[in-house]
């Protein structure tokens, strides 16, 4: 697999496999992404390789990390310190977005109560652990 942010400044290619995919709520990754609601998947951190320019990391809270284009501001990824096995990239950033749908929703008890997403995926209040 294959992504970049939308200038093409930071790239990112993995040859791990997908582990879970997911549509988040939570009202920080609402806010990171100005988005109602965002979709990532985990593959392990070894298995992800940037290219072109690093991304640049933001702190958003105790043990969490926010990774994204220090050019065009995309956000590229999310690691926390409480899941040593896997980095949580954005769907969006992938080559071809249709590659990994969402297998569930987290965090659903923060969902804004105007999108309605039609679908029978297991909806968690929190997280899917």
């Amino acid at each position: 697999m294959k992504g970049h942010c939308h200038c093409g400044a930071v790239r990112w290619v993995s040859d791990g496999p997908v582990a879970w995919s997911s549509y988040c709520h939570c009202s920080d990754c609402r806010r990171i992404c100005g988005s109602p609601v965002t979709a990532f998947f985990g593959v392990s951190h070894g298995s992800v390789r940037w290219l072109g320019q690093p991304p640049r990391i933001y702190h958003s809270s105790e043990g969490v990390e926010r990774l994204f284009c220090g050019d065009c501001g995309t956000p590229m990824a999310y690691r926390h310190t409480g899941d040593a096995d896997n980095i949580h990239l954005h769907i969006a950033t992938l080559e071809d977005p249709e590659q990994v749908a969402p297998e569930f929703h987290e965090f659903h008890s923060e969902r804004l109560s105007w999108l309605s997403i039609q679908d029978d995926l297991p909806r968690h209040p929190k997280t899917a652990d």
